[in-house]
């Protein structure tokens, strides 16, 4: 903790389709211009040149000491996606034993038809 924000209390690792592996932690301002883990894992990828994940994780560690594992938020959903399209397949760790597509994590993703 710095003067009253959290740095690095939420880490994220993803896969991309290349095997490349990359981690971010969050950073909370008070300003609101902090980012998420994902965020940071997402951007050490692209700056690699890779675009495609294949899956990610997120985490967290309680004060007394428990892992847990947390979904994206709904903005690193929307994030995901528009890195690259196919992302929407890409595999979300909910639990130890439980995952889902992004697509399933974002309802109403496609664009909207015309209404004419």
């Amino acid at each position: 903790m710095v003067g009253g924000r959290l740095f690095g209390d939420v880490a994220s690792t993803l896969v991309t389709e290349a095997g490349g592996v990359y981690s971010g932690v969050c950073i909370d301002t008070g300003s609101g211009t902090g980012f998420c883990a994902e965020h940071a894992a997402i951007a050490a990828m692209v700056t690699a040149g890779e675009y495609r994940i294949t899956k990610v994780v997120a985490v967290w560690r309680s004060d007394e000491g428990i892992l847990h594992v947390l979904p994206p938020c709904g903005r690193c959903r929307e994030f995901i996606r528009q890195i690259d399209p196919a992302n929407l397949d890409t595999e979300v760790v909910l639990a130890r034993d439980r995952s889902a597509r992004l697509r399933e994590l974002l309802p109403a993703h496609e664009w909207p038809a015309p209404l004419d």
